[in-house]
């Protein structure tokens, strides 16, 4: 029977087998591409062509088992491959592109200096098992539990007690399985380490319960409900406050102010961003000066909230000397990105992104002035709040 013929039967056999199972139907396909094809993509994403055993010995290619003998191990990927008859790969390395394997790897005291000869021709040497995770080389069983499959022949060998052998192959050129569902454990994982059907369920759970989340009725007083946001000369502690906007739930402004930062003198890198130069502040008040209003503000309220709430509060806290004090704060805050992040993993689970920007978008809200300005992106944080949950303030008519 012709080789090529000879293949199909045996790929085709495989799929057969490997239909019984959907976790292992990819790495059957896979299998059946490199017999069929004349040229294979490695992980690295370089393409290798095929060639006969002959055609490799033009080239001067090594197989594994030669750079073994030699001491040498591949610097880099193969720059060719074979099937063997067993249907298992063979690699064959450019001799430009090996180096010295380090030298314990050469020989090993207590194992028997031993070569065994594959069906390829192809010369594998004994080693302990040791060595052989030392060189990154494994059983079939080892890297199944490890979710990849071999599909080149074996690099080395080994003899237990009880006179069996276990053949040893190399990770780097193993395929990875598909993982199985953490859930059902059949079918390959699609999302969140679910199967596509379980994630389904487990998303048709999630949006019930989301969505009664942001439903229910939570009777806050919208004057009580302050939206803020701050710009920085920076994102770290020791960056300053350079704008304050805060807006009640009605859309009322009830600050909105440059403040000049008491020690930074210029900020380019966040300039860009919200637009608020050094001359910009020059005549602002200072933190200080607003820190009464700004605590009676807070104190009246309800709740503070804002969009990525974290970095705004680790830099408003300040205004608080005691850690009671800003305890105190931070019960109040509450943070939209949180929830609109919510939000998106149960409606909108394709979306990559959960900037304000893109909140807004995803929601069809408009912006009210330029964007990334402290002002603006209050009231932008105010209408996701209030499109997020409907029924978070009281009624007219209570």
């Amino acid at each position: 029977m012709p080789s090529h013929s000879l293949a199909l039967r045996e790929t085709d056999e495989l799929d057969m087998q490997a239909r019984s199972s959907g976790l292992r139907f990819a790495v059957a396909c896979e299998k059946r591409r490199f017999k069929l094809n004349n040229t294979m993509k490695l992980k690295s994403g370089a393409t290798i062509p095929h060639l006969s055993r002959a055609e490799a010995d033009k080239k001067n290619y090594l197989t594994r088992g030669v750079l073994t003998q030699m001491h040498l191990m591949p610097n880099g990927d193969p720059a060719a491959f074979d099937t063997a008859e067993d249907g298992s790969i063979i690699y064959y390395f450019d001799p430009a592109r090996v180096v010295e394997a380090p030298p314990e790897q050469w020989y090993f005291p207590r194992a028997k200096k031993e070569t065994r000869t594959l069906e390829s021709g192809t010369e594998i040497e004994r080693m302990s098992i040791k060595r052989a995770a030392s060189c990154g080389y494994y059983t079939k069983e080892r890297l199944s539990q490890m979710h990849y499959d071999t599909i080149e022949e074996p690099v080395a060998f080994t003899i237990k007690g009880d006179g069996k052998t276990l053949y040893f192959y190399d990770k780097k050129t193993a395929i990875r399985l598909p993982l199985a569902c953490i859930k059902c454990g059949k079918d390959i994982r699609y999302k969140r380490k679910l199967c596509k059907s379980c994630y389904e369920e487990d998303l048709a759970i999630r949006r019930e319960e989301g969505d009664l989340h942001r439903n229910e009725f939570y009777g806050m007083d919208r004057e009580r409900v302050l939206f803020f946001d701050l710009e920085l000369t920076g994102v770290y502690d020791h960056d300053e406050i350079i704008s304050i906007s805060i807006v009640d739930a009605n859309g009322k402004v009830v600050m909105d102010t440059l403040v000049k930062p008491a020690h930074k003198k210029k900020w380019k890198h966040t300039e860009k961003i919200h637009g608020i130069t050094p001359e910009m502040v020059a005549d602002a008040p200072l933190l200080d000066d607003l820190v009464p209003e700004i605590k009676e503000i807070f104190a009246n309220a309800d709740n503070l909230i804002a969009y990525g709430v974290s970095t705004d509060y680790s830099h408003i806290k300040y205004i608080y000397e005691k850690e009671a004090e800003r305890d105190w704060l931070k019960e109040k805050t509450r943070c939209c990105a949180n929830e609109f992040v919510r939000f998106a993993h149960e409606h909108l689970p394709d979306l990559l992104h959960a900037s304000l920007t893109d909140a807004m978008a995803a929601l069809g809200i408009e912006w009210d002035g330029i964007a990334h300005t402290s002002i603006a992106d209050t009231i932008g944080c105010m209408k996701v709040w209030e499109k997020l949950f409907p029924n978070y303030y009281l009624k007219a008519e209570d």
